[in-house]
C-alpha cells in the first residue's frame, strides 16, 4: 500500500497570512484573528479567500464546518464570476471528499479547477492543479492518467524550482512505480522526496516519504528496516497529533508483522486500525485492514473469518472505486474459494481479477507510463540542447566582435593577428565539440524513449506468456485430468458419452489455443534454441494454418551467435512484417529469408500481394510500423521497402552485429 500526498493548497493572500499567523500565536488566536478580518473586510474577493483559510484552520477538528465554509466561498465566487475563487474550491475540498471515499466527485472538481488554471493561473497554480487531478486518478487506480498529470506537474515544478511541489510529486511517482512493482524506480523517487522533506523540515512530508520507502523494504523482505521506518512514522503522527499518520504507522507495522509470521501482533495492529477507522470515518484504511486480516485468517485456515473480511473489503473497495485494491481482493477471494473446494466461484473471482489486472497494470498501461516518463526526460534534454545553442550564438557574436577588432589592428600588430588566429581556431574547436554534444543528447533522447517502450513491451509479453502457460494452462490441464477420472467412474448413456467426448475435444482445443497464444507472445524455441529455429517454427505454423503459404530460407546461419535482445528484436520485426502481410496485402504466398555474411545479418520478407504506396508509411500512425522502426533504430540497422500497386511488396533489413 504505497502512499501518495493527496492535496496541495495554493497560498492565498500571503500578506494577510503574515499578519494573522505569526509563529508564536496559538490556534485559538489565529481563528479569532481570522473571524475578525472576515467580519471587517469589505472586499468580496478577500472575504472569499479568508473563508478558505478559515476552513483550512478548522478542517482537522471540525471537518463538516470546514466544508460549510468551503461551499460558502464557492457560492460567493460563482455569484461574482470570480474564476480563481471557484478553482480554489478543489484544493480545499478534496481532502474531505477523499476521507469520505468520494473520489469521483473530487476528480470532477479538480478537473474543473485545472481548466480554469490552464487559462488564468500562474505556473505554480497550474502545477498544483495537475497534481490534484493526478492524485484523484491515483486513488481510482488509473496509474497511466495519474502518471501523466504528475509528470506535467513535475515539469513545471522543476522549471520554477518549487521544492515543496517537487517533493510531493516525487513521492506520488514513487507510489505509482511501487504499484507497478518497479521497486528500484519507486525507491529512487521516494529517496528524492525524503531529501527535500528534510530540507523543508516538514514532519508530514518526511512521514509520507518514509512510508513509501518502508513499502519497498517489505517487498524486498528487509523487514527490520521497514519496522524502523513505520516506528518513525507513528512517532511523527503522535507528536503532531495527526490521526492519518498514526494509522499509516499502525497499518504498515501490521503488514510487516504479517510478513514475518508474527500473527498475534499483526492481528492487534489490524484490529486497532479497523476500530479507529470506523470511529473517525476513514474507510480507505478500514479496507486495507480487512485485506491484511483476510491474509491472517487464510494462513490460519480460518476460512469463515477470511471470507467475512474479504467481503467487507470488496464492499469498501467498490464503494471507494479503488480498482487496484479490488483486484487484490478478487485474487484473495479466488484463492479462498479454491481452498474450500468452491471451484466455480473461484473461477468467477479469477476472471474478475484478470479483467481488472489487464486494465490497471497491463502491457499498454505500463508501457504508456514508461513512455510518459521517457518523454519527460527527453523534454529536459531538449531544454539542455536549447541552452547549448543559445551559448553558441553568444559565442558567435563575441567572436565577430573580436574579429572586427583584429581587422582594424592587423596592419600595426602581427602579434595581435597571430593571437586572433589562435582564438579563432579555438572557437572552431569548441563549436565542433558543442555540435557533437548536441548530437549526442538528441541520440540519447531517442534511445531512452525507444528502450523504455521496448523493455516494458518484452517484459509484459514474457510475464503474460508465463501466466497463461503456468496459470491458466495448469488449471485447464487439471480440469481435463479430473474429467478423465470421472469418466472411469460414471455410467453414461450413448448420447451422454458422445456429449462427454465432444466436451473433451473442446477442452483439448482450448488448451492448444492457449498454448498457441502463449507461444506467440514469447516463443519458447526463441529462448531455448535461438532465432533461426524460432523463425522457422513461426513460418511453418502460419503455413500449416492455411492463412499464408511461407517459404522459409536460411543461409550460413549454422555459426550464428547473437545476444538474446537482438534475437528477440529481429524475431519481432519478422513477426510484425508477416502479420502485416496477412492483414493488409491479400497475398497467397510469401518468402522469408534470413542470411548471415561476416558481421552482417539480413532479413528479407517478400509477398505476392496487392502492394501499396510507400509514401503512405510517412503518415502511418499504427503501432506495428512504429515498433518496426523503433526496433530497427535500436539495433542501428537499416530497412528498405520496395512496393508497387498490384506487384507485391519486398522488405529488406540489414543489421551489423
Amino acid at each position: 500500500m504505497p502512499l501518495k500526498d493527496i492535496r496541495v493548497i495554493n497560498g492565498w493572500w500571503p500578506f494577510l497570512i503574515c499578519i494573522l499567523f505569526n509563529q508564536g500565536h496559538a490556534q485559538s488566536s489565529r481563528l479569532d484573528s481570522l473571524r475578525t478580518v472576515i467580519k471587517e473586510s469589505n472586499d468580496d474577493t478577500i472575504r472569499i479567500n479568508l473563508y478558505y483559510e478559515y476552513g483550512s484552520s478548522i478542517e482537522t477538528t471540525f471537518p463538516d464546518s470546514a466544508m460549510w465554509y468551503y461551499d460558502l466561498a464557492k457560492q460567493r465566487s460563482i455569484s461574482l464570476n470570480y474564476a480563481k475563487g471557484m478553482a480554489a474550491y478543489a484544493s480545499h475540498a478534496i481532502t474531505q471528499l477523499n476521507n469520505k471515499g468520494e473520489f469521483r466527485t473530487a476528480l470532477e472538481i479538480s478537473e474543473d479547477a485545472l481548466k480554469i488554471y490552464e487559462e488564468l493561473g500562474n505556473p505554480k497554480e497550474l502545477a498544483v492543479a495537475y497534481l490534484n487531478v493526478g492524485s484523484e486518478w491515483h486513488y481510482l487506480s488509473d496509474f497511466q492518467q495519474a502518471a501523466e498529470h504528475y509528470l506535467k506537474a513535475k515539469k513545471i515544478a522543476d522549471e520554477i524550482n518549487d521544492r515543496r511541489l517537487q517533493r510531493i510529486i516525487n513521492n506520488n511517482l514513487a507510489s505509482i512505480f511501487i504499484n507497478l512493482k518497479d521497486y528500484e524506480k519507486g525507491l529512487r523517487y521516494a529517496e528524492a522526496s525524503l531529501a527535500i522533506a528534510k530540507e523543508l523540515e516538514n514532519d508530514y512530508a518526511i512521514s509520507s516519504s518514509l512510508f513509501n520507502m518502508a513499502t519497498v523494504a517489505i517487498y524486498l523482505k528487509e523487514y527490520n528496516k521497514a519496522l524502523e521506518y513505520y516506528a518513525k512514522i507513528e512517532e511523527i503522527g503522535r507528536r503532531t497529533k495527526d490521526f492519518i499518520v498514526i494509522l499509516d504507522g499502525w497499518l504498515g507495522s501490521a503488514d510487516v508483522c504479517n510478513a514475518m509470521k508474527n500473527r498475534q501482533k499483526a492481528l492487534t495492529y489490524y484490529e486497532k486500525v479497523v476500530d479507529f477507522s470506523k470511529e473517525h470515518e476513514f474507510p480507505e484504511y478500514e479496507m486495507y485492514a480487512y485485506m491484511g486480516l483476510s491474509d491472517l485468517h487464510m494462513d490460519a485456515k480460518k476460512y469463515a473469518n477470511a471470507k467475512l473480511t474479504i467481503q467487507k473489503g470488496i464492499a469498501l473497495a467498490e464503494k471507494l472505486g479503488s480498482k487496484y485494491e479490488l483486484m487484490d481482493l478478487y485474487q484473495k477471494a479466488s484463492s479462498l474459494e479454491e481452498a474450500t473446494g468452491q471451484f466455480k466461484k473461484a473461477l468467477e473471482y479469477r476472471k474478475e481479477f484478470e479483467i481488472l489486472k489487464d486494465s490497471i497494470v497491463g502491457e499498454k498501461s505500463k508501457t504508456n507510463i514508461e513512455l510518459l516518463e521517457a518523454k519527460y526526460d527527453s523534454e529536459k534534454q531538449a531544454s539542455t540542447i536549447e541552452k547549448l545553442e543559445s551559448e553558441k550564438k553568444i559565442q558567435e557574436l563575441t567572436i565577430r566582435q573580436k574579429n572586427n577588432l583584429t581587422y582594424i589592428l592587423v596592419g600595426t600588430s602581427v602579434a595581435i593577428l597571430i593571437l586572433s588566429l589562435m582564438f579563432y581556431r579555438n572557437y572552431i574547436h569548441r563549436q565542433k565539440l558543442q555540435q557533437q554534444r548536441i548530437g549526442e543528447l538528441e541520440k540519447e533522447k531517442q534511445l531512452n524513449a525507444i528502450e523504455g517502450v521496448l523493455k516494458g513491451e518484452e517484459q509484459e509479453r514474457s510475464r503474460l506468456a508465463k501466466d497463461l502457460h503456468d496459470g491458466l494452462g495448469g488449471m485447464l490441464s487439471g480440469i481435463k485430468y479430473s474429467l478423465q477420472l470421472m469418466k472411469g467412474t460414471l455410467v453414461m448413456t450413448p448420447e451422454n458419452q458422445q456429449a462427454f467426448e465432444r466436451s473433451m475435444d473442446m477442452l483439448d482445443s482450448s488448451i492448444n489455443e492457449m498454448r498457441r497464444v502463449a507461444q506467440n507472445m514469447m516463443p519458447e524455441s526463441l529462448i531455448k534454441f535461438g532465432l533461426e529455429v524460432a523463425l522457422k517454427d513461426f513460418c511453418n505454423e502460419i503455413s500449416a494454418s492455411g492463412a499464408l503459404q511461407i517459404n522459409y530460407q536460411s543461409i550460413r546461419l549454422s555459426d550464428l551467435k547473437i545476444d538474446q535482445t537482438t534475437s528477440i528484436s529481429i524475431f519481432r520485426i519478422a513477426q510484425e512484417l508477416i502479420n502485416n502481410t496477412m492483414k493488409h496485402s491479400g497475398a497467397k504466398s510469401a518468402i522469408v529469408q534470413l542470411t548471415q555474411s561476416n558481421n552482417l545479418i539480413t532479413l528479407t520478407v517478400e509477398d505476392d500481394g496487392k502492394g501499396f504506396k510507400t509514401k503512405d508509411l510517412e503518415q502511418a500512425s499504427g503501432m506495428g510500423w512504429t515498433n518496426i522502426r523503433y526496433r530497427t533504430d535500436l539495433l542501428k540497422g537499416t530497412i528498405h521497402i520496395d512496393s508497387k500497386l498490384g506487384k507485391g511488396t519486398s522488405v529488406h533489413l540489414e543489421i551489423n552485429i
